[in-house]
């Protein structure tokens, strides 16, 4: 386009030289030839130089922009390592916590010898020993018959399903282990992990009703603060700020000295 326009401009010049005179041919021959390198000298310097040095500029902002894209790609992958690290190394420690809370099982008493035959006398005083011991003060019913080792495979394989990020899978399996260990040791962590569960399937009111139900359930259980704490998330995803904000100050007046609580304090800064 700019050869053109170029052409057309030089030879308006040179044919208003030939009106004001008269040229050979070999004039003319030679007047279009220079004509044409004049053009062809412009037209190398705007693509020659000017544009060279602009795809020089196109392509090393591409190679910037590529660089950034492979930093930003770097750094998203360590920051889901670091998450997944963090939820890992937070169950393990749950779990390790659990198992230490668990009452060790103990032994069944062995039953007592039969008493020797003996004569009057002896029956006399069997009578009177056990006139003296009190009767058994009347017990809650027992925990259903199980095997312990089952019972903490049952609560890891749960925990697996959390751990993999199977929340759906993880919110059954601690439900069935709920309800087949109410008595449990690891019957409160378990139905936190249950609340825990649903709030990262973002059913925020499922969670908090989870939560609820481990507080109701068990009003002396030490998850409670990690309960309220999940409980005020899932208030803050619901949208209730003020709900969370009463719920986290409720954490640091009742559990002062508890890792919710510390949590609590620094949340509070960034809810109004």
């Amino acid at each position: 386009m700019h050869k053109a326009a170029l052409i057309a401009v030089l030879s308006l010049a040179w044919a208003g030289s030939a009106h004001a005179g008269l040229f050979s041919d070999d004039e003319a021959r030679e007047g279009v030839k220079a004509l044409q390198e004049r053009v062809a000298g412009l037209e190398s310097q705007l693509t020659g130089k000017g544009m060279v040095e602009l795809l020089g500029q196109v392509e090393a902002l591409k190679a910037q922009i590529a660089q950034l894209q492979g930093q930003v790609e770097v750094l998203t992958h360590e920051v889901e390592v670091t998450q997944k690290r963090q939820k890992d190394l937070y169950v393990d420690l749950d779990t390790r916590l659990r198992v230490l809370e668990t009452p060790p099982v103990q032994p069944e008493p062995e039953p007592e010898a039969p008493p020797a035959k003996g004569g009057k006398k002896d029956k006399k005083a069997d009578k009177k020993a056990a006139a003296a011991v009190p009767a058994p003060a009347p017990a809650e019913p027992p925990a259903p018959a199980g095997d312990p080792e089952a019972e903490m495979r049952a609560y890891q394989a749960a925990l697996n399903q959390f751990k993999a990020g199977n929340y759906r899978g993880a919110v059954t399996a601690f439900q069935d282990f709920v309800d087949t260990y109410p008595r449990s040791a690891q019957a409160p962590a378990a139905q936190y992990w249950v609340g825990n569960s649903y709030f990262n399937l973002k059913d925020f009111q499922a969670a908090i009703a989870a939560q609820q139900k481990l507080i109701a359930q068990h009003p002396g259980s030490q998850k409670i603060p990690d309960a309220l704490l999940n409980i005020a998330s899932s208030q803050q995803g619901l949208g209730d700020d003020g709900a969370a904000r009463k719920t986290l100050e409720e954490i640091v007046a009742k559990y002062p000295v508890s890792n919710a609580a510390e949590l609590a304090k620094k949340r509070l800064g960034a809810v109004k």
